[in-house]
């Protein structure tokens, strides 16, 4: 049903608006400005800083633009002396509530409190910080969360209950105007790290995203090689004000040489074979039809999901390692055998959009002859405070080629950083070693876009097979309800992807990160991968030779560099910092 059309007046201007509209949305969609801190357009408006206010004529009253609904005639005023006052107020007391610590802040360059604070005169320190003593939690090897930086917006919890898990709850105080963000002790995190990305206030950081940036580059008389996600390339542009997707992955190796990183290689390659060893996996599940519907497990997030909160699907998990975890025991067996290296002095850093690859790389399960295949994990917030703490100019550095043996992904490769990209990535290969023909029309549409579930059916061989793309674990936890409450519902292959949209949305991308915005970084992925001569990871020479020269002839370390294995994860102790 079309709604109804009317005009407002915002700051006296006419304007065309829809019933069931925000005054935020309208304004927005007119260019309008009106500031605001806890709105975030993936959660629903609480209104709770109170900093989008406006005025409307014939009220006595101010009323928050995020949450009131336009109505015919309405006179709006956005920039009143009253508004003006109104959000000078109030941003002074969100400061008493927000311990400021700006050199150690994720919001650090683009810091809308500070903005704020400068546009409206703001004193900071005019009412005394009621949150000083309130305790800092970290949550195993990937997320701080210091309380005392928590402007009650509740937009952690809401995200943390919308990803299904619910870690966080919010706990009334002695003094009623405060509450307090609280790890729940029947819960654990998973590390996706939305709460980082939905948090106005810094109030969440990676683990060593500001202490131990630096720390790889100093390992003396160690060969320190990198590689970057697939993602990677259409995100960490944003940091330097380039333009949403923009792609710069000829940059991104020319700063890493000059940081001083020995060796640069594409994560890309590593997802290639993730690709190949899944599609033969998948191959033997269905002529066995045994362990089917095969789950996906490149997401350490969703695996930690499933072996916590849902174990009895952990035979359904992919034993194939995810593309930084075989891309780094490549480097420490095959690379290092050809570069006749001792792999002991190898160091391989990971720079990633996820925070919960600084927990896969701890697994135990994935040591090769007692080695870590990755020793460090960067984010790419990390990799860009890293290079802005160099004064490398970015937007101008000379594009350079990657280091060569691993230096060329097929396009199924690249597309890994978008939801739907492992499915698609994977129907290629999968399609052509059970028909034994070539797959023309590679493109696999119904899989892409930012929809939380997408289903589709495909004939192979005379069958119809039944598959799912997720993304975000509260879409996950729904289709998994539905498996077990309609077991003869038979889907054959599913991917999930922890996060809104894929890796593009990770929690270790550049903020702000909204929908529009992962819309972006995903099309440029699937525009590279539509440039590409070589679109089948099976088909991509060095993983052709790979294979051939190193593992078919090496079948038990093989195995230990492209699979592993899960087990059903128990509550641990969360850590209490201060």
């Amino acid at each position: 049903m079309k709604k109804k059309s009317f005009y407002i007046f915002i700051n006296g201007k006419k304007i065309k608006a829809k019933k069931g509209e925000t005054i935020l949305e309208v304004a927005r969609k007119n260019n309008i400005e009106i500031p605001t801190l806890c709105y975030h357009p993936d959660l629903k408006e609480k209104a709770s800083c109170r900093i989008c206010v406006v005025e409307i004529k014939g009220k006595n009253r101010l009323v928050t633009s995020c949450s009131t609904e336009v109505q015919e005639g309405m006179e709006i005023l956005t920039n009143s002396r009253r508004v003006k006052k109104a959000r000078k107020i109030n941003l002074e007391l969100l400061f008493s509530q927000h311990k400021e610590e700006c050199y150690d802040c994720v919001w650090q360059n683009n810091c809308q409190l500070l903005e704020l604070a400068k546009k409206y005169k703001v004193t900071i320190n005019r009412f005394k910080d009621r949150k000083t003593n309130y305790p800092v939690y970290q949550f195993g090897p990937a997320i701080i969360f210091d309380s005392s930086k928590c402007i009650d917006c509740r937009n952690c919890v809401e995200i943390c209950e919308k990803q299904g898990v619910g870690f966080l709850e919010v706990k009334e105080t002695k003094d009623h105007h405060l509450f307090k963000v609280v790890p729940r002790k029947d819960k654990v995190c998973v590390y996706c790290g939305q709460c980082l990305i939905h948090c106005p206030a810094g109030a969440f950081e990676g683990v060593g995203e500001f202490e131990e940036i630096e720390k790889p580059l100093n390992e003396k008389n160690k060969i320190v090689v990198v590689q970057f996600a697939p993602s990677i390339r259409t995100s960490i542009g944003e940091e330097f004000g380039m333009a949403y997707g923009e792609v710069v992955t000829g940059k991104i190796a020319a700063v890493l040489k000059k940081l001083g990183f020995d060796k640069v290689f594409d994560t890309s390659v590593g997802a290639d074979f993730t690709t190949t060893e899944e599609s033969k996996e998948i191959v033997e599940r269905i002529k066995s039809n045994k362990n089917l519907p095969s789950l996906t497990s490149c997401c350490p997030a969703w695996v930690r999901y499933i072996e916590y909160y849902y174990p009895e699907f952990i035979h359904n998990l992919t034993t194939v390692r995810s593309p930084q975890v075989i891309l780094g025991g490549l480097i420490k067996t095959y690379w290092a055998e050809k570069q006749k290296i001792n792999p002991k002095n190898i160091v391989v850093v990971s720079i990633m959009p996820c925070i919960a690859k600084k927990y896969e790389i701890t697994r135990p399960e994935l040591k090769i002859k007692g080695m870590k295949p990755v020793d460090y994990v960067l984010t790419t917030r990390e990799l860009a405070r890293l290079i802005k703490r160099k004064k490398i100019n970015f937007k101008k550095i000379k594009p350079e080629k990657l280091d060569n043996i691993f230096g060329n992904p097929s396009g199924a490769g690249v597309i890994y950083g978008a939801s739907g990209g492992v499915m698609e990535s994977a129907f290629r290969t999968t399609y052509e070693i059970l028909t034994k023909k070539t797959l023309k029309r590679i493109d696999f549409k119904p899989m892409r876009g930012m929809k939380g579930i997408k289903k589709a059916e495909i004939k192979i061989n005379g069958k119809v097979r039944k598959i799912a793309v997720v993304n975000g674990l509260g879409n996950a936890k729904k289709l998994l309800e539905e498996i077990k409450s309609n077991p003869k519902e038979k889907y054959t292959c599913i991917e999930v992807m922890a996060c809104p949209g894929g890796c593009i949305g990770g929690g270790g991308q550049p903020i702000p990160t909204n929908k529009e915005i992962r819309k972006k970084r995903a099309q440029s992925l699937y525009t590279i991968d539509k440039k590409k001569h070589i679109r089948k990871a099976h088909k991509n020479p060095i993983v052709e030779k790979i294979y051939k020269e190193f593992l078919e002839k090496e079948k038990s370390l093989a195995h230990s560099i492209l699979h592993t294995s899960y087990s059903k994860k128990t509550k641990e102790k969360i850590k209490k910092l201060k």
